[in-house]
């Protein structure tokens, strides 16, 4: 039987609850547009109780943000086992759970605003990209980056976010076409930078060396193929 008491939550555990609601606003609407006191409601409290445990909104919205950014961190953690497109597959579709369930507050996150504009915020977003880098890193193997490679998984990170962000606003793109695609700009990356370099050559030949014909980079070649026929003859000049 329901007594309609209310219980007693602890500090701890009722900090936890605030960042929880705060979240689950921000994933419909940006944190910019949601109230202390919708937030207060939505936990069944005061605004004053809230203020009891955070002492603003952006202190609670760094605490939620906090959370959020070692989810989406998480996004990233994959076993080493198996091709790496496979692999990368696997963690765009994670990621991008991540942007479908959290859209409003992953949008006004990446592209700042009033909420998010504390040093403390962009320390936050600088760390998941860094942990995304470094994931990638150790999906290669590599611990000691060449500059060119260094370059090749920072600009994918920064295109996995871009593109997230522009498929956000509106989703014309269906997304499991979205996710392969980016996969593929891994590859893409990587080659173009492999035709200067004989060290990203190396990398390059060392994945596509593990890639079955029916994963994500084989499905590139394949896509690559059908198209040449159709593409004008280009004279080739070496590069002395």
């Amino acid at each position: 039987m329901t007594t309609g008491l209310r219980r007693r939550m602890g500090v701890e555990e009722r900090r936890q609850q605030l960042i929880g609601v705060a979240l689950e606003l921000f994933s419909h609407r940006s944190p910019d547009e949601v109230s202390i006191d919708e937030i207060a409601a939505a936990a069944g409290i005061s605004r004053p109780l809230v203020y009891h445990y955070f002492p603003g909104k952006l202190s609670l919205y760094e605490a939620a943000l906090r959370r959020a950014a070692d989810e989406l961190a998480s996004r990233f953690v994959e076993p080493r086992e198996g091709p790496l497109g496979a692999r990368l597959l696997r963690v765009m579709g994670r990621f991008f759970d991540f942007v479908d369930d959290h859209g409003p507050g992953f949008s006004a996150l990446m592209r700042g605003g009033p909420a998010v504009g504390s040093s403390t915020t962009n320390a936050m977003i600088d760390e998941v990209r860094q942990a995304a880098y470094e994931q990638i890193l150790a999906h290669l193997g590599v611990t000691d980056p060449p500059a060119r490679l260094e370059l090749v998984v920072r600009s994918w990170v920064s295109l996995a976010e871009s593109t997230a962000l522009i498929w956000l606003d509106g989703r014309r793109i269906p997304r499991a076409e979205l996710e392969l695609q980016l996969v593929h700009d891994f590859a893409a990356l990587a080659a173009v930078s492999a035709a200067y370099d004989a060290e990203m050559a190396g990398v390059l030949l060392g994945i596509l060396a593990e890639e079955p014909a029916d994963g994500p980079f084989g499905d590139l070649v394949g896509r690559l193929v059908a198209l040449a026929p159709s593409l004008p003859a280009v004279p080739v000049q070496r590069v002395p």
